[in-house]
C-alpha cells in the first residue's frame, strides 16, 4: 500500500510538456524503463546512436527488445557511466545482439560476476573503450554535443561518486544527465560549468545522497526525469527530491509512473512523449 501511495503522489504531480515546433531534424532522447536502474539512448538528427547504460542484468532481453522495436541497428557510442550492475548488467546482453563502435567509461574495476561478464564480452567482440576525461568535449555531429561535467575520481568513496555525469546540448537544448553522482559531486560540478538544462534526468533514482535545493536551482529544469521502479528496497524516490523540484515548478516524470519516456526536440523546442499515462500505468500493475 505505501508503494501503491508513492506511485499516486507521483501521477499527481506530473503535467506532460506538450510545446513543440518541428524547424530542423529531431533529436530523440530515450529513458528506457529498465526498472530499478539507468538506461538512456540518444538518436541524433544524422541517425547516430548512443547508448547510455543498460539497467540491470535481467533488463537485458526487455532493452534489446526497445531498441529493436525503434529501428535501432548499431551503437555508435556506447557509455558506462560506472560498473554499479544496475547500470552495466544490460549492456552484456546489448553487445550480443548489436554492433557497438565504441565504449566510454570511467575506467573503474569491480569484482563482481556482472563486471567480468560484462568485460568479457567486450573483449570478445573487440570493442575500442576509452576512458572519459572531465571537461571533455565530445563532438557527436555538426549540431550536438556532449560535454562530460564529471569522470572518474581519485580515492572515491563509492563507486558513485566517480560516475560520468554528461551534459547534451543541441541548438538551445540542454539535458543535464546526472548518473549517480551525490550531493558532493553536484556542488563541485556546478561550481566548475555551466549546468542550467531545460530536461534533467535526476541523479541517483532520486535518493537522499543528492539533488540538493542549491544545485537544482542552477540547474532550473523545466522537466525533470525520475528512473526507477515502484517496488524498490531504497525508498526511492525520496520526498525531499520532489518537493525541492515542486519548489522549482519544474515538471516531473518518472519511468515508475510513465514507462518508456521520449523527449523529442527539434533544439529549439521540445516534446515530452510517454509510452503511458500514469493511470494506465497503474491499471496495468494491479491487473499483474
Amino acid at each position: 500500500m505505501k508503494k501503491l501511495i508513492q506511485l499516486l503522489i507521483i501521477i499527481l504531480i506530473v503535467i506532460p510538456h506538450v510545446t513543440y515546433t518541428s524547424a530542423s531534424s529531431p533529436m530523440r532522447v530515450h529513458f528506457i524503463d529498465v526498472g530499478q536502474g539507468d538506461s538512456m539512448l540518444i538518436e541524433t538528427p544524422e541517425d547516430k546512436t548512443i547508448l547510455i547504460d543498460g539497467g540491470e542484468p535481467k533488463e537485458g532481453k526487455r532493452l534489446v527488445k526497445y531498441l529493436k522495436k525503434h529501428g535501432i541497428k548499431t551503437i555508435d557510442l556506447m557509455i558506462a557511466t560506472h560498473p554499479d550492475f544496475d547500470h552495466i548488467g544490460g549492456l552484456i546482453e546489448v553487445m550480443k545482439h548489436f554492433p557497438v563502435s565504441k565504449v566510454l567509461e570511467n575506467g573503474e574495476i569491480r569484482p563482481t560476476n556482472t563486471y567480468a561478464k560484462y568485460r568479457l564480452q567486450l573483449f570478445k567482440d573487440d570493442i575500442p573503450i576509452k576512458i572519459a576525461k572531465e571537461n571533455e568535449k565530445i563532438s557527436v555531429e555538426e549540431e550536438v554535443e556532449l560535454h562530460v561535467l564529471h569522470a572518474a575520481q581519485k580515492n572515491a568513496e563509492n563507486p558513485n561518486e566517480s560516475a560520468i555525469v554528461l551534459k547534451l546540448t543541441y541548438h538551445s537544448i540542454d539535458f543535464l544527465l546526472m548518473s549517480d553522482v551525490g550531493a558532493e559531486q553536484e556542488k563541485v560540478i556546478a561550481d566548475k560549468y555551466s549546468i542550467e538544462s531545460e530536461v534533467l534526468k535526476v541523479a541517483h533514482h532520486g535518493s537522499s545522497s543528492s539533488s540538493t535545493l542549491d544545485f537544482l536551482k542552477q540547474a532550473n529544469p523545466e522537466v525533470s526525469i525520475i528512473t526507477y521502479s515502484v517496488v524498490n528496497d531504497y525508498g526511492h524516490p525520496v520526498k525531499r527530491v520532489i518537493n525541492n523540484l515542486l519548489k522549482l515548478e519544474s515538471q516531473i516524470f518518472s519511468t515508475a509512473a510513465y514507462g518508456n519516456i521520449i523527449v523529442e526536440t527539434d533544439g529549439n523546442d521540445y516534446i515530452v512523449v510517454p509510452d503511458m499515462q500514469p493511470v494506465e500505468r497503474l491499471i496495468e500493475r494491479l491487473n499483474k
